[in-house]
């Protein structure tokens, strides 16, 4: 197996027999590997609950989309279950093939850097093009949100706790209530270094640009020049 580790579309000249999946399958197919059959509603409500603290939450789309392709590959199955006498829902469960395919990627995919791409720090890099008010606002909005996940993640933690099959994701649940604790430290951290900039008198105001300037924006392909 060559297991892909980012989460990337398999190559379109790709056999439906080839294992090579993107990070979101495995993500998919792990959920189901505590052996529960789940819908793609509650797969959706899981990663709300706790994937998106330290990873992410797929759409509906995608999530349907992973199944629909792990289903190909023979990874999981599908039934239909009634839930009166005219509606039903498709439930899916992992195959002993899946399992052991899920099993050999947590084993054996390479061990990556996490790619860091924070939009927060990106606005502050550029902060000589805000106002300094209004970038203590984005950290400050920043940290509130960090210690929101936080605290969301330390209840998430406490209920994985009663739940033996959830001993693992526990331990992840408890990084990420470290992590977001970390994010709200750095950023409480961050507004001190932006008072430190303001009281050295190093701070800017951005330059505003002349009413008559023509637009700095990129021109669009076919779009002709106001100018």
């Amino acid at each position: 197996m060559a297991p892909q580790a980012q989460d990337e579309p398999v190559d379109a000249e790709t056999g439906a027999d080839d294992p090579r999946l993107p990070a979101t399958s495995w993500a998919v197919l792990g959920m189901l590997s505590f052996e529960q059959e789940l819908s793609g509603y509650d797969i959706k409500k899981w990663a709300d609950w706790s994937l998106k603290l330290f990873y992410w939450s797929p759409s509906f789309s995608q999530i349907y989309s992973e199944l629909k392709r792990l289903e190909k590959h023979g990874y999981v199955t599908s039934r239909t279950v009634m839930q009166d006498e005219v509606r039903g829902k498709r439930v899916y469960a992992i195959t002993d093939t899946g399992r052991e395919a899920v099993r050999n990627w947590s084993r054996t995919a390479p061990v990556e850097v996490p790619v860091l791409k924070h939009g927060v720090l990106l606005r502050v890099w550029l902060g000589h093009l805000t106002e300094p008010e209004r970038l203590r606002e984005i950290v400050t909005e920043h940290r509130d949100n960090s210690e929101r996940r936080r605290a969301e993640a330390a209840v998430d933690a406490e209920a994985a706790h009663d739940e033996t099959a959830w001993a693992y994701p526990e331990i992840a649940l408890k990084w990420a209530e470290r992590y977001h604790a970390a994010e709200r430290d750095l950023a409480e951290q961050m507004l001190g270094d932006l008072d430190e900039l303001a009281a050295s008198g190093r701070a800017t105001e951005p330059v505003p640009l002349p009413p008559d300037s023509p637009s700095l924006a990129p021109r669009l392909p076919g779009v002709p020049s106001t100018e």
